[in-house]
C-alpha cells in the first residue's frame, strides 16, 4: 500500500505534471486516458464484436509509464491475432498497410507513423542449438511468462470489462521504481532458451540507467557461451542500440565483465589490461577507448563515427612492443586497425561499402592531428591532411578531440590550444588552396597526350611529383602553373614534349580513402 509520504516524495522528485498523472495511474493500475487514442479504440472496437480478449503488452507499455516516446505499439490476443490484424486494417481504412507473417503468426499494421505488431497469445518452448521457438497457442499469463524482462511483461486491458487496467504478474512496475533488471521466470532458462535476451539486458540497461538484478547479470555470465548460436546480425543491431546510447561505455563494461564481449567482440576485449616491464607500464587501452568513446558520443550522434572511436585503437595488442629506452610502443597500430576493419565488419555482418570506407579512413588517420598538434604545424602539412581526409576532416577532428584523455592536465591543456591552431590552420589553407576533396588539376590523359606516352611508369611518376609540389606549397593549385611543372619534370625525365595541351582538368573527388591505404 503506498503512503501519502510516498506520493510526497514521488512528487517531489516528479515536477513534470503529465509524468505525475502516468505515475498517479500506474499505481492506480489505470490507464484509460493514456490508452484512448483513434488506434487502440478500434482495436477494442474489433475485439470486441470477435468476442476477443486483447492486451497492449511491452516496451509500449514500459516506455508509457517511463514517459519515453514510443511509435511501436505490440498487441497480444487471446486468439487469432492475425484475424484481428487484418479487421483492424480494414477498418483504419486509407493510410493503413498491414502484412502477414503466417508461419510466425504475427501481423505489423503500419497506420500514420505508428507501427502495430500483433501476435496470438502463446507459449515458447526451445530446442538446445536454436533460438527459434516452439510455439503453441496460450493465454495472457503464459504470453506474459515468455517474456524477457519484468518491465517488459506489463500489459494493458482493451477489453470492455477492464479498459485501461494494468496487469502486472511480476511487479514490473516496482522494478521501474527501483530502476532494475529481472526476468519473469528463472533467468537461467530465459537466457539460455534464447541468448540475445543477454545482450537485451545490457542494452536496456544503459539505454535506461537500470542495474541488471544480481541473479540475472551471474545467469547472463553462466550462459554467456549461447550467444554463439545468435546470428552476427541480431547481436550486430544490439550493439548498435548500446553505442548510440548517451554513455556507451556503461554497456561495453556489462559486456565486458559478463564475458559476453569476450565471447562475440575478442578483439576488443584483448585492449583490456596494462603490462608493467622494469616499472614501465602503459594505460588500459580498453578503458581508454570508452573513454574516448564517450567524450565522442557528447558531440555527435554519428553511428559509424562511434565505430571509429571503437576501432581506433583495436591493433595495439597486436603492435604492442617494449623497448628499454622508450618503454611501451604501439608503431604502426594505425595502419593495422585500418586493415582490420574490413575483417571486422564482415564479422559483424556490417555494410562493406562506404561506411566501411570511412570507419576505416577514421582509424588510419586519427593520429595525424594529434601529431600536427604536438609539432609546428605546416601549411604543408595541414594541405596533406586536408586532402587525404576530404570531406571527412571535420568528422576525424571530433574523434581526435575525444582521443586527448591524459591525467596530467598541463598536457592536456597544451593539446587542446595546438588543437585550435591545427583548426584555424585548416580553414585557412581550405579557403586559400582548396585542397579538400582535391585532385592534382593535371590528370594522366593530359600527361600522355602532352609527350605521347601510352600509360605506364612515367604518366605515374611525373603524377605524383606534380601532387606532391602542390601539397608542398611548391607550386600553386591551378591549371598554369601545375602544367608548367609537368613540362619541367618531363624535360629532367628525357621526355619530349610532342603537343601543347590548354584543356583544363575538371577537379574531381578523391575517393573515401587515402592511396596508402590500398597497398
Amino acid at each position: 500500500m503506498k503512503t501519502p509520504r510516498h506520493f510526497t516524495i514521488v512528487a517531489n522528485k516528479l515536477a513534470n505534471s503529465f509524468v505525475l498523472f502516468i505515475y498517479f495511474c500506474s499505481l492506480m493500475h489505470d490507464f484509460k486516458t493514456a490508452i484512448s487514442g483513434k488506434h487502440f479504440m478500434v482495436i477494442a472496437e474489433v475485439c470486441q464484436q470477435q468476442k476477443l480478449e486483447a492486451y497492449v503488452i511491452g516496451g509500449y507499455v514500459r516506455d508509457l509509464i517511463l514517459q519515453r516516446p514510443s511509435k511501436d505499439i505490440d498487441i497480444v490476443v487471446v486468439g487469432d491475432g492475425i484475424a484481428v490484424a487484418q479487421k483492424v486494417a480494414e477498418k483504419l481504412g486509407k493510410g493503413s498497410e498491414a502484412k502477414f507473417y503466417g508461419q510466425f503468426g504475427t501481423a505489423m499494421l503500419r497506420s500514420k507513423g505508428i507501427e502495430i505488431e500483433f501476435v496470438g497469445a502463446r507459449k515458447e518452448s526451445y530446442k538446445l542449438y536454436s533460438r527459434k521457438p516452439i510455439i503453441q497457442t496460450g493465454s495472457l499469463k503464459d504470453d506474459q511468462n515468455r517474456r524477457d524482462f519484468t518491465i517488459n511483461a506489463m500489459a494493458i486491458s482493451l477489453n470492455k470489462k477492464d479498459f485501461g487496467q494494468l496487469v502486472d504478474p511480476f511487479d514490473g512496475i516496482g522494478d521501474l521504481e527501483k530502476k532494475i533488471l529481472r526476468t519473469p521466470m528463472d533467468p537461467d532458462i530465459t537466457f539460455s532458451d534464447d541468448p540475445l535476451r543477454m545482450m537485451r539486458a545490457v542494452r536496456f540497461a544503459t539505454q535506461l540507467g537500470f542495474k541488471i538484478a544480481d541473479s540475472a547479470f551471474e545467469a547472463i555470465v553462466r550462459n554467456k557461451k549461447r550467444i554463439k548460436i545468435v546470428s552476427p546480425e541480431r547481436v550486430t543491431d544490439e550493439l548498435n542500440k548500446i553505442l548510440m546510447t548517451a554513455k556507451p561505455s556503461s554497456g561495453f563494461e556489462l559486456l565486458f565483465d559478463s564475458g559476453l564481449l569476450h565471447e562475440f567482440f575478442p578483439q576488443m576485449a584483448q585492449l583490456q589490461g596494462v603490462e608493467v616491464v622494469n616499472g614501465k607500464g602503459h594505460k588500459d587501452n580498453f578503458y581508454h577507448t570508452l573513454e574516448v568513446l564517450d567524450n565522442l558520443c557528447k558531440k555527435t550522434d554519428d553511428l559509424y563515427l562511434r565505430w571509429a572511436a571503437v576501432l581506433h585503437d583495436i591493433a595495439k595488442p597486436a603492435t604492442k612492443r617494449f623497448d628499454p629506452q622508450q618503454g611501451w610502443t604501439f608503431h604502426g597500430h594505425e595502419f593495422r586497425g585500418a586493415k582490420m576493419v574490413p575483417g571486422l565488419f564482415k564479422q559483424f555482418k556490417m555494410p562493406l561499402g562506404d561506411k566501411m570506407k570511412f570507419v576505416q579512413k577514421m582509424v588510419l588517420l586519427h593520429l595525424r592531428p594529434i601529431v600536427l598538434a604536438q609539432e609546428i604545424v605546416t601549411d604543408s602539412a595541414v594541405r596533406r591532411l586536408l586532402f587525404d581526409a576530404g570531406d571527412d576532416i571535420d568528422k576525424l577532428m571530433l574523434l581526435c578531440d575525444a582521443d586527448i584523455t591524459s591525467k596530467n592536465e598541463y598536457k592536456v591543456k597544451k593539446y587542446r590550444e595546438n588543437f585550435q591552431l591545427v583548426r584555424r590552420k585548416l580553414k585557412e589553407i581550405e579557403a586559400k588552396d582548396q585542397i579538400r576533396n582535391w585532385q592534382p588539376p593535371i590528370d594522366g590523359e593530359i600527361i600522355m597526350k602532352a609527350f605521347d606516352l601510352l600509360p605506364g611508369k612515367e604518366v605515374g611518376i611525373i603524377k605524383t611529383a606534380i601532387r606532391e609540389a602542390v601539397l608542398d606549397g611548391l607550386i600553386g593549385n591551378n591549371f598554369e602553373e601545375a602544367y608548367g611543372f609537368m613540362k619541367e619534370i618531363g624535360t629532367r625525365m628525357g621526355l619530349t614534349l610532342h603537343k601543347e595541351v590548354k584543356k583544363k582538368v575538371e577537379v574531381k573527388a578523391n575517393g573515401p580513402l587515402p592511396k596508402k591505404i590500398k597497398s
